[in-house]
């Protein structure tokens, strides 16, 4: 990978935001390093590598320690100037009905996962007091989400995780910045179970248009983006509305068989 050019690490790259994320990446002359857990990783490093600059592609479980590590390994040693931690997974349905190793999972790659990848590039960034860290959370983790408790709960976390650590990080050159979409259009609804929910069948924002605003925030340093009008007030209303209540009204949203005909 050639030294002159910017190095960026993105997770999740291999469809939807992720994807989006890295073409920006590549369009402004970066070089990346990719990874997610499916083989389609390497034809889209492939596709990405006509932008120009040098792409590699790590296929790897991050949900794990060890997927992790091999992600950061493959740096082999290059500063990393971007850390997009996109990777993430959801889960539909009632949480007493899910399988445990799924709800597992969610919890381990938007997680544990996200947090070690993190303090693991995140030391580097500091002691070259240079770096940028954008972290897909979710206007979803300003809600309790009935029948995506644990993922909106993952959300949640992440959200409040990523204005702390932007805090802790305030007087170095090392800036944070948290992208929160809506309803995307990618696969997410699919695997997550939920194509028979209101939600999961309803229109939604281009991956493109929210990697987009997201890049742009990460280039101007900015702490947070909500992507797109609807959201910034859904997410506005979000913030005065009892807890009790924005549960409720999730559940008409995401509970199986709520799919409009």
């Amino acid at each position: 990978m050639s030294a002159q050019r910017q190095f960026a690490i993105v997770t999740g790259a291999s469809t939807g935001i992720g994807l989006e994320l890295a073409r920006c990446c590549a369009q402004a002359g970066f070089d990346l390093l990719i990874a997610a857990d499916e083989n389609a990783i390497e034809a889209k490093a492939a596709e990405l590598r006509g932008l120009g600059g040098q792409v590699h592609a790590v296929l790897a479980d991050l949900s794990t320690t060890e997927g992790v590590d091999r992600l950061c390994a493959a740096t082999q040693g290059r500063p990393v100037d971007a850390l997009l931690a996109n990777a993430g997974v959801g889960l539909g349905r009632a949480f007493l009905d899910q399988d445990f190793n799924r709800i597992r999972r969610v919890i381990d790659t938007n997680i544990t996962g996200t947090v070690y990848l993190l303090h693991c590039v995140g030391n580097e960034m500091r002691r070259r007091d240079s770096g940028r860290i954008p972290i897909t959370g979710s206007i979803a983790g300003f809600t309790p989400g009935s029948f995506q408790a644990v993922y909106n709960g993952s959300k949640a976390f992440l959200d409040s995780f990523s204005f702390a650590l932007r805090e802790e990080l305030r007087d170095t050159r090392v800036t944070v910045t948290c992208l929160m979409p809506g309803a995307t259009e990618t696969e997410f609804f699919r695997r997550a179970d939920m194509m028979d929910t209101s939600i999961g069948t309803a229109k939604k924002d281009a991956a493109a248009d929210v990697a987009k605003a997201g890049f742009d925030a990460m280039m101007k340093g900015e702490g947070d983006i909500v992507t797109g009008l609807k959201n910034k007030l859904q997410s506005a209303v979000a913030n005065v509305t009892p807890a009790a209540l924005l549960a409720r009204q999730h559940r008409r949203m995401a509970e199986p068989g709520t799919a409009k005909k």
